[in-house]
Formats: structure tokens, C-alpha cells, sequence
């Protein structure tokens, strides 16, 4: 073929590192705006970014050109540098080395772009471990508790 035709779609999950300090409620939608932008500047397409102060959901495209463990890498690398940034209280923020991708179908984009707008209600109910939890055993993950949810 002459071009390369991508259109790949996942879910992204990851969460602050346990010594980290959790993100400010106020501060969330800068956050997920930048994190847009930080997407968007390396080729990839944010259908949606939110989460809770301890844990981030994107659900985007994949750039073309790129790994998914590279594009999360600059994500989280690029947040961080920023998230630091932004005031003292955050000299100490980061997010945690692993994260979960999860593919989505076309026909369940809105399905999870709902389902990521409603962090704040969803995590009234259930904590991130439980939901993450769920995530790993719809997608057939195996994991190890322990090695899951340490830094």
C-alpha cells in the first residue's frame, strides 16, 4: 500500500504514584486540557480526558508513527514536567511507571466517553482499585495483586 491508514481507538488508564501528591480537584480540567494538547502535539487524537485527583482516563486515537507504550511514556512524562509546574504543592507529583490501555470499538466510543464524564459520580460507589479491577477481568488480564497496584 502507498499510505499508511490507522484508526485505532483505546482507553487509557493510569493513576499518581502512592508517594505523589493527588491532584486538586480545581485543577483537574487544566490538567485534561493540557494532556489534550499534549496528545494532539504528538499525532494522536483526544476524543476525551477526566478522572479523579488520583487517576487520569483518556480515551484517544493512536498516532500512526508511534508505540502506545511511547505515547503513554510522553504523556505522562510531558503532564508531569507541566503538572509540577503549576505550583509548589506539586514538586512531588507523579504518576505511577505502569498504566492500562484497552481497546475500544467504534461503536462503543460513546459508551466510554460517557463513562469517563461520570468519574466523579462513578467513584462515589466504587474506588479505583475496584474498578480497575473489572477492567483487567473484562479484558481477560491476568494480573498479580501485588505488583498491580504498587509503585
Amino acid at each position: 500500500m502507498a499510505s499508511t491508514l490507522v484508526k485505532i481507538y483505546v482507553h487509557l488508564v493510569f493513576h499518581i504514584k502512592n508517594s505523589s501528591i493527588k491532584m486538586r480537584e480545581e485543577d483537574l480540567n487544566n490538567i485534561f486540557s493540557y494532556i489534550g494538547g499534549i496528545i494532539k502535539n504528538i499525532g494522536g487524537y483526544p476524543i476525551v480526558v477526566g478522572g479523579r485527583p488520583d487517576h487520569i482516563h483518556i480515551l484517544t486515537s493512536l498516532p500512526k508513527m508511534m508505540s502506545l507504550a511511547e505515547f503513554v511514556r510522553t504523556i505522562k512524562a510531558n503532564s508531569s514536567k507541566w503538572i509540577k509546574m503549576q505550583d509548589n504543592i506539586y514538586r512531588v507529583f507523579a504518576w505511577q511507571e505502569g498504566y492500562g490501555a484497552f481497546s475500544v470499538s467504534p461503536s462503543l466510543i460513546e459508551k466510554t466517553v460517557n463513562y469517563i464524564q461520570r468519574q466523579e459520580q462513578h467513584h462515589k460507589k466504587r474506588s479505583f482499585q475496584e474498578e480497575y479491577r473489572l477492567f483487567l477481568e473484562a479484558y481477560g488480564i491476568k494480573y498479580d495483586e501485588h505488583f498491580t497496584f504498587v509503585d
